[in-house]
């Protein structure tokens, strides 16, 4: 049995499954899968969810998915209304908006909120002591580093201001995501807690 994890970018795919399994696996009777789906983009997410679900969820294959699983950065896509303005506001409404254009109910939209690097800045220690000592205080709840320096865009400023170099998001980034403790981004990132509890209850549900 397996997740089939659908995902905008190539560190997500890389780095993502790897780091729920270390979470998901201890708490299971029986391991799963987690296979990685990229798109292109937030844009090719938004235009093909659909049609990507039903394919991997229908025939034979199908049978053997436990749920089909959208993560998205929050920061990037420009598809909210107006007036969803705060990251709950968007959250609460994009989830809603994927889940009806889906209309499956083995389909669950989720967000990194703001990036993905958001679950880094939760383990300071995975960062090297320049950076570590240069993250500003919101860094401590890692996902009120917003829309304004999100958090890839802050380990990018830090990378240069610190070690001179440039932060590279797959390289850098799935080297970090390895030493990552799940469990210490869980405690910190709520929308990851979100996202690790609804595996972890369907996949329980479907060892049964």
């Amino acid at each position: 049995m397996k997740f089939v994890l659908f995902v905008e970018g190539h560190t997500e795919r890389l780095a993502v499954p790897s780091l729920l399994k270390r979470w998901l696996d201890p708490k299971l009777a029986r391991r799963v899968g987690i296979t990685a789906v990229r798109f292109e983009g937030w844009a090719h997410y938004r235009s093909e969810i659909a049609k990507k679900v039903r394919l991997h969820l229908s025939g034979p294959t199908g049978k053997d998915v436990i749920a089909a699983i959208g993560l998205l950065d929050l920061y990037g896509p420009t598809f909210y209304p107006p007036d969803k303005q705060s990251a709950s506001d968007r959250v609460k409404w994009a989830k809603k908006h994927f889940e009806d254009q889906v209309g499956n109910e083995r389909f669950a939209q989720h967000f990194a909120v703001h990036e993905i690097e958001a679950w880094l800045l939760a383990d300071p220690l995975t960062l090297v002591r320049e950076v570590r000592e240069a993250l500003p205080a919101k860094s401590k709840e890692p996902e009120t580093v917003n829309f304004t320096e999100p958090p890839g865009k802050l380990l990018a400023r830090l990378y240069r201001e610190k070690l001179k170099r440039t932060y590279g998001k797959v390289i850098d980034g799935r080297v970090l995501f390895e030493e990552l403790d799940p469990t210490i981004a869980y405690e910190k990132c709520p929308n990851l807690k979100a996202l690790l509890d609804d595996m972890l209850a369907r996949a329980k549900q479907s060892n049964h």
